[in-house]
């Protein structure tokens, strides 16, 4: 009488809390696997070609896939090079950014900066705010069209502030237009962050490149 022997049937499981595994160490230990299993294999109920081109099919997966986050661990590293070369052209270039700091010039003593409507305005009002918010000046224009807009302002009799920031209210017939400030900085380096280009500026923030709206 020929008592009957379990099958041991490989199945690829998640190993990432013990460690990565080479895909040749992987193929290695299904080989024993399935030597072991063919010889403690019930002679009476013997593993079938498809049950063996099954299990043979799992190992080829998992090596596939490992070979394939290989290469893309590759792709991504030579992606932050070129992004960071590629962007080593902004350095020292002007750019727009959220916010509502405005540009000032210290040769002309004007200042400006430039916003988004979301649509047409017939009036657009201007504020020019002093560090604590109070309104120093405001300039009213007519009619602007959607989009980028921008201003100009004498600010040289304000050299005393450190800085200056405004605020837009623009209407069209009385309704509420949406408006988008942005204020200039300068680039003095680029660099990655979890695969993503970033740009240190001049005023000490760190923005992402997706933030720049205008390169000057």
């Amino acid at each position: 009488m020929v008592t009957p022997v379990n099958n041991y049937t490989y199945t690829p499981t998640n190993t990432a809390g013990a460690g990565p595994n080479s895909a040749a160490e992987m193929q290695d230990r299904f080989l024993k696997l399935l030597v072991a299993q063919i010889n403690n294999q019930d002679p009476l109920n013997p593993m079938d070609n498809a049950q063996m081109t099954t299990q043979m099919a799992q190992i080829n997966t998992v090596s596939g896939i490992q070979q394939l986050n290989e290469t893309m661990k590759s792709m991504n590293t030579q992606f932050n090079a070129m992004q960071v070369l590629q962007g080593t052209a902004l350095v020292g270039r002007d750019v727009l950014i959220p916010g509502n700091t405005l540009w000032r010039d210290a040769t002309t003593g004007m200042a400006g900066s430039a916003f988004d409507l979301g649509g047409k305005a017939s009036q657009v009002k201007i504020e020019i705010l002093s560090p604590t918010g109070v309104v120093l000046d405001t300039i009213t224009s007519g009619a602007m069209d959607a989009g980028r807009n921008s201003f100009t302002w004498d600010a040289s009799n304000y050299k005393n502030y450190p800085s200056l920031s405004y605020r837009v209210t623009a209407t069209n017939n009385s309704e509420a237009v949406a408006a988008t400030t942005y204020s200039s900085d300068r680039v003095l380096a680029v660099g990655t962050a979890n695969g993503l280009l970033n740009l240190d500026l001049l005023s000490g923030q760190s923005v992402p490149y997706s933030k720049i709206a205008a390169v000057f």
